[in-house]
């Protein structure tokens, strides 16, 4: 369950970096972000990276050409990603869509990508070398908005990695783009779905009024179990793992919660005991993203197909050391279930109001773990002409220099079992002990089925 890359060191020859500009001319103009988009905690940036194998029909063509100038083309249609972000009174966010364009990254590595062996897992070895942190190109206000590196390998495979500011899009407008990128790259004349920007529909309402309870931006001073260097591992949840964590509910859970409840609770819980607070009265909390486009948070009318914006908040389940841990998982699991409730389409204007009224705050850091699902974010399924990606999502877990966040993504282990990956980062000490916790838990399941198969 405990997956491990493999350790790996190889030379990556970038040549210099450029700025790619929209195709054709685009609209010089000033756009707002929304007041979900502009929080301080997402004025982050997301690094993504996807690994494709050689494919023998592509022989002869350049990724790097290739994508270098569809990139270009998509640009003309999702041209604020060209631009630059302003600042405006009160911490107000805007894109000057200047068509400066977006960094772009030519590599070639010696390595090929059987090299990097059979699992492709956060954290990936070299990720500095496959995603060139150009010097001044990592802020947020008057910075590349996007930036992408294609690194071509000795087997004819190549990588592409994308870092984008957090403040333009989410996981699903992410998505959106690179499905246009890889459809104009294979010779589409515009994306199957066309951008559309409303960012208004998530600004605060006229006059703000904050309507719900917003524990998930409570103002705490952080301390030292919240401001670590991480130490980051892998962990594989596959349906034996998910029935196994389910045998610990009372039987009258166990058919109600859905397996991201069940998963959500398990690591809180595990994650919480592996920190050793000192103080059992000390809150903590957990932060679950809810989509706005989807689900009992779903607007109505819907959001317009094509929104590429941020479109999620993060109700928090809260509670204390000493009863999440002191506790069984069934207490954490109702705290998520009631959490993820409370998320419907007032509540989303609710944070929006919230941000212009107490100046845009970051989320809880302290005692605060964010898990947010991507298994249907469809990263893998980009292709660019080589077809789809071996492996395609977060490149490490935490964000920006937050590291209690964690995404789920979708993995086929080696048994050919589809499930879960969960990047995690803790101090090193936890995380021996986050490991433990795990252990013990499915080793207690195994030894169940061995005691009932002697009986």
């Amino acid at each position: 369950m405990v997956l491990q890359t493999s350790s790996l060191a190889f030379e990556v020859r970038r040549y210099k970096p450029e700025l790619v500009a929209p195709a054709n001319p685009t609209p010089h103009e000033f756009k707002l972000l929304s007041d979900i988009d502009d929080q301080k905690g997402l004025r982050y940036h997301i690094p993504l990276v996807q690994f494709y194998r050689c494919k023998p029909q592509m022989a002869g063509k350049d990724p790097v050409q290739l994508i270098r100038e569809a990139l270009a083309k998509t640009l003309v249609f999702y041209y604020p990603l060209a631009g630059r972000l302003r600042e405006g009174p009160s911490g107000k966010l805007m894109v000057d869509c200047n068509g400066e364009g977006v960094m772009f990254i030519e590599a070639d590595a010696d390595v090929t990508l059987e090299m990097f062996g059979n699992i492709f897992l956060p954290p990936l070895p070299c990720f500095d070398e496959l995603l060139y942190n150009v010097p001044g190109s990592d802020g947020v206000i008057d910075c590349p908005l996007l930036l992408i590196q294609v690194t071509r390998l000795k087997c004819g495979g190549f990588i592409f990695a994308l870092r984008m500011n957090h403040t333009m899009s989410d996981g699903s407008g992410i998505s959106q783009f690179l499905k246009a990128l890889s459809e104009i790259a294979c010779g589409a004349p515009k994306p199957s779905i066309l951008p559309v920007w409303r960012r208004e529909l998530l600004c605060a309402r006229d006059p703000p009024r904050v309507t719900c309870i917003h524990q998930e931006y409570q103002q705490i001073p952080p301390d030292s179990k919240s401001i670590f260097k991480p130490h980051h591992r892998s962990f594989f949840f596959g349906p034996k793992e998910i029935a196994s964590i389910r045998e610990l509910l009372p039987h009258q859970q166990v058919s109600q919660p859905t397996s991201f409840d069940v998963l959500t609770s398990f690591l809180w819980r595990c994650r919480t005991i592996a920190l050793q607070w000192q103080n059992p009265d000390q809150e903590v909390r957990l932060l679950c993203i809810v989509n706005a486009r989807y689900g009992r948070c779903k607007f109505n009318p819907p959001l317009p197909e094509g929104f590429y914006g941020n479109a999620f908040v993060f109700p928090a389940a809260v509670t204390t050391v000493g009863k999440l841990c002191g506790r069984p998982l069934g207490y954490a699991l109702e705290l998520v279930k009631k959490a993820k409730d409370e998320a419907t389409e007032e509540y989303v204007h609710s944070v929006a109001d919230l941000m212009v009224t107490k100046g845009r705050p970051c989320f809880t850091t302290l005692g605060s773990f964010m898990v947010s699902d991507l298994t249907k974010a469809a990263f893998r399924d980009v292709n660019f002409g080589w077809g789809k990606a071996v492996y395609a999502g977060l490149a490490k877990g935490g964000l920006g220099n937050i590291p209690g966040v964690s995404f789920y993504l979708p993995f086929t282990n080696s048994k050919g079992e589809q499930g879960r990956v969960v990047p995690i980062c803790l101090p090193v000490d936890a995380m021996e002990r986050f490991e433990k916790e795990l252990d013990d838990t499915f080793k207690i399941k195994k030894d169940t089925m061995i005691l009932m198969s002697n009986l």
